[in-house]
């Protein structure tokens, strides 16, 4: 079901940033440097992009406002789990006081209501949750749900010139109609399903 017409789609990303923090909060440190399905990006890389960019340009985004994806120049550190904690809370409080129907700038022009964003962060927070379990090989079980969530809205909004290294979306992946539902979104943005985890993985892609 499209994050528009569900009762409550804030109950979705709240569910996506629940599920990341635990991906998250397992990851040693010792894993910083290993590979993740995200070209160019390790798990360090990837960490920095959600806990840094992703929770400062989404609360923004949440407000009403649009910001330049790497406006947030400070580094993750090493405490990631608490960052993305704090950051998440900050990100649904912002979310919880905001007018899901007043109508914002879109950033090619014209409008939208507020809560057509909720969409792309739902997905957002999915897609990199499996990239990083993929990555670490950490024992979290990932919620389908999400997944055929955010693949349905992926199909219906992102168009073919969204797939390129700026944006982490690569060409598409096949992947049997009857694989699982993380398995047919990673291949829809562009991850190997055949991706190993361990240091050695970047060798592999």
């Amino acid at each position: 079901m499209h994050p528009h017409t569900v009762p409550n789609p804030l109950q979705l990303l709240e569910s996506a940033l629940n599920q990341c923090a635990e991906v998250i909060g397992a990851i040693p440190a010792n894993q910083a440097e290993w590979a993740t399905p995200c070209p160019e990006w390790n798990v360090q890389d990837l960490l920095h992009h959600l806990v840094v960019q992703d929770l400062h340009k989404y609360t923004i985004m949440a407000r009403g406002h649009n910001v330049d994806p790497l406006a947030a120049e400070a580094t993750v550190g090493a405490d990631w789990s608490t960052r993305f904690s704090d950051g998440a809370i900050m990100l649904m409080r912002a979310w919880l006081s905001a007018d899901l129907s007043a109508q914002v700038a879109l950033p090619g022009g014209g409008e939208a209501p507020l809560r057509s964003r909720i969409g792309l962060q739902i997905t957002e927070f999915t897609v990199h949750a499996w990239d990083l379990v993929r990555a670490t090989g950490v024992p979290v079980v990932l919620d389908p749900a999400l997944a055929e969530q955010s693949l349905a809205w992926a199909q219906r909004t992102l168009k073919p010139e969204h797939r390129n290294a700026e944006r982490g979306i690569g060409p598409e992946v096949r992947v049997p109609l009857t694989a699982d539902p993380y398995t047919r979104l990673a291949g829809w943005f562009g991850r190997s399903p055949y991706f190993r985890t361990g240091p050695w993985a970047a060798s592999l892609r």
